[in-house]
């Protein structure tokens, strides 16, 4: 599992770890690691690091200190490194430093122009921790600047994003890599300043995890699912390892039905039943003969992909199975049909901008499509409070807040997964996860997980319809079951015991 700390934290336990070592000597790891992530990128983009030209942005802080310090590393190693500062004060050291070894200062200004326009490599130190969001002059001027072809290295975070947020409300750095020190921060996990991140290195600075505390952010990896996913054991049947009922499509919409009770057959459902019209019924038991029509018997829901509101029938049913005691994923047309107090039961909402801004704009809070894309974490805490439930915002980087404070961030797919029906499958996958007996939060997370390993599966690099995704469920989840992790067949109990000591 990745995980990123607030600011605050980080703050916390990096006072505790300088007052433990001799002074600079947590400044002199970091910019050896740069240093050498620095390298790395610049042989990976250019072939070599000899006789290349990096530009360092250095601001006041911490970062630029870093940044100055691997800098005269790479001087060292035959690089021609110019430095641009933007404060009136930097690092002293690291500046005398990068001198000693033969690199230049510059000011903004046309030597700091022409040294950018030449750039193989730029380091970015401008920003650290403390800054606000946003850059300004001449920051952001030089950042403008960047040429194209220049490999980008960003020191902890993109200078201009909001660490904790991950919000990027003005000019900021797009890195291809975000050198980071002793965790990660919540805003290389977070959309949208996730995407601006590149690939992400986290260099272990010895902070104590005691000290660090619980993460702000979390993200489930692939090595993360074999000791999660519900796999039955020889005394299992398929009441025990769980019935999920379906109210999805309708008349007009019979695709979606078929998508959602077919994911949930295809990720290994104990059975799976379906409610709706005829129409649907039909094409539902066509497609997917072992899936039951009609009422009864379940563990948890699975509600609203496809289901247009004003269908009388298909929103009272949905009303019904919301009034129950029983897990609910709560998708699409579902939505508008929550009840205006929160439910007792566990609750999984898996809504687009779209459909989460009209469900804050329901509760009272008057929101735009663009205000949640813009403020997507923010956006989702505030689902999770008006309604007391688990809110995935998908996207291409998903959101879970959970109505406890978790969160979590999932990147895993293809972009080709923004396709008509997709949602509809991974409602199913939800449905499945929480039938078995997982949490929203849990369930929520390994179903991305899965979601997006058929999507690669079916993609191979080119398009993908809902369908071939469907298709490549059972083959992503054994892939996934199969790694080093997994644990042998019948271990079922004691994996969810294991994971609740972890959590």
């Amino acid at each position: 599992m990745r995980t990123a700390h607030p600011v605050a934290a980080v703050r916390r336990a990096e006072e505790v770890a300088l007052a433990a070592v001799p002074e600079g000597a947590l400044m002199q790891r970091a910019a050896a690691a740069l240093a050498v992530e620095s390298a790395r990128l610049l042989r990976d983009r250019t072939g070599g690091v000899t006789g290349r030209r990096a530009v360092l942005l250095v601001g006041a802080g911490n970062n630029g200190g870093d940044a100055l310090w691997a800098g005269a590393r790479l001087a060292a190693r035959g690089v021609q490194v110019d430095a641009v500062t933007v404060a009136d004060r930097v690092h002293a050291a690291g500046l005398a430093a990068l001198r000693a070894a033969g690199g230049r200062v510059h000011e903004p200004g046309a030597d700091a122009d022409r040294a950018l326009a030449a750039a193989d490599l730029v380091v970015d130190g401008l920003v650290g921790l403390g800054g606000s969001p946003g850059l300004r002059e001449p920051a952001a001027s030089l950042v403008e600047r960047i040429p194209p072809t220049a490999a980008v290295v960003a020191v902890d975070l993109p200078s201009g994003v909001d660490p904790d947020s991950g919000e990027t409300p003005a000019a900021h750095v797009r890195a291809d890599l975000t050198v980071t020190f002793g965790t990660a921060k919540p805003c290389l996990l977070l959309p949208p300043a996730c995407e601006a991140a590149g690939a992400v290195r986290v260099v272990d600075l010895g902070l104590d995890p005691a000290t660090l505390g619980r993460p702000g952010v979390e993200r489930l990896t692939a090595a993360d699912v074999p000791g999660r996913w519900p796999v039955p054991g020889p005394h299992d049947d398929k009441y025990t390892r769980g019935v999920l009922g379906v109210v999805a499509g309708g008349a007009t919409y019979t695709g979606a039905a078929v998508l959602c009770t077919g994911a949930a057959v295809r990720a290994g459902a104990g059975m799976v039943r379906y409610l709706g019209p005829d129409a649907a019924t039909d094409v539902v038991r066509a497609r997917w003969p072992e899936v039951v029509p009609g009422p009864g018997r379940v563990q948890a829901w699975a509600l609203g992909s496809g289901v247009d509101p004003q269908d009388a029938g298909q929103a009272d049913a949905v009303r019904d199975a919301l009034a129950t005691d029983l897990p609910c994923a709560v998708d699409a047309g579902a939505l508008a049909l929550l009840p205006d107090r929160p439910r007792d039961a566990p609750t999984l909402l898996t809504p687009h901008a779209g459909e989460l801004a009209r469900l804050l704009t329901s509760r009272g809070t008057a929101t735009e499509p663009e205000q949640v894309v813009v403020r997507p974490l923010a956006s989702a805490r505030a689902a999770a409070e008006a309604t007391g439930a688990t809110v995935l915002l998908k996207g291409t980087t998903t959101v879970l807040v959970a109505p406890d404070g978790r969160v979590r961030s999932q990147a895993d797919g293809p972009h080709w997964l923004a396709t008509a029906g997709s949602g509809d499958v991974l409602a199913g996958l939800c449905g499945v996860l929480l039938a078995a007996g997982l949490d929203p939060l849990d369930a929520g997370s390994l179903a991305v997980v899965v979601h997006g390993a058929a999507g690669t599966l079916a993609s191979g690099g080119g398009p993908v319809s809902a369908g071939s995704v469907l298709d490549a469920v059972p083959a992503a989840v054994r892939t996934l079951l199969t790694g080093p992790q997994h644990p042998p067949h019948g271990a079922r109990a004691t994996r969810r015991a294991t994971w609740d000591n972890e959590r």
